[in-house]
């Protein structure tokens, strides 16, 4: 039985937390403490994990280059063969991972993703990162933390900290990718639990429990 059949409350659908004025503060907040701490950023590489990431990245770089006068280079990493739950997942296509002009070896590295949840992904981009070169320091950039951290990582910039709970699913959205920008919260049953409702006739909303129950799928480390 799933967290919201348990309790009898009705699935929570998802609400927008983050706007697209929202994320583009969030990205010049971010480019601007950057160079605050890496004192000019003149050694900094970006390295976006796939696949949002690569676009924040991309975002967050031009937003250095206008602050600083000067390109940064860029990388893309694909972290799907490091990955600890490799077994648990349906395979997926790999992606490309793309070391920028110059390398990364002496250099800071800025890992950017979009989410921080477990910290698994960090670690797998960690190891991925190991064999590729070795910087002189690595720090991490994410747009949204959400807490319940698995593993002894944290970010070093933030776009927002939002607390949430287990039962949630926090959907990042970019216009890259999904046509516009947005970050929403909601139940992570409430597809699962619409779909069952609407099949029985019912209302999506109503918190009324499926005749048969059928499990959520599991909770897989992000």
């Amino acid at each position: 039985m799933t967290a919201s059949q348990d309790t009898g409350a009705a699935p929570r659908p998802p609400h927008q937390v983050l706007d697209e004025s929202d994320i583009a503060r969030v990205v010049t907040r971010i480019a601007h403490e950057v160079v605050e701490r890496a004192k000019g950023a003149e050694d900094v590489v970006l390295l976006g994990i796939h696949t949002r990431g690569v676009h924040l990245a991309r975002r967050l770089r031009a937003r250095l280059a206008a602050i600083t006068g000067r390109e940064i280079p860029l990388g893309t990493l694909d972290i799907t063969m490091y990955r600890d739950d490799l077994r648990m997942k349906p395979a997926r296509a790999l992606e490309h991972t793309e070391i920028p002009p110059g390398g990364i070896d002496g250099r800071l590295v800025v890992l950017v993703d979009d989410v921080l949840f477990s910290g698994r992904t960090v670690r797998a981009a960690l190891d991925a990162l190991g064999d590729i070169g070795r910087p002189r320091a690595v720090q991490l950039a994410v747009l949204v933390d959400r807490g319940h951290r698995e593993l002894p990582i944290r970010a070093d910039y933030v776009g927002k900290n939002l607390p949430t709970s287990l039962r949630e699913a926090v959907k990042v959205q970019l216009a890259e990718t999904d046509g516009r920008d947005a970050v929403l919260v909601g139940d992570r049953d409430y597809a699962a639990l619409s779909s069952q409702a609407l099949a029985a006739g019912r209302d999506p909303g109503s918190g009324d429990a499926p005749d048969a129950e059928q499990p959520s799928a599991p909770h897989l480390p992000e």
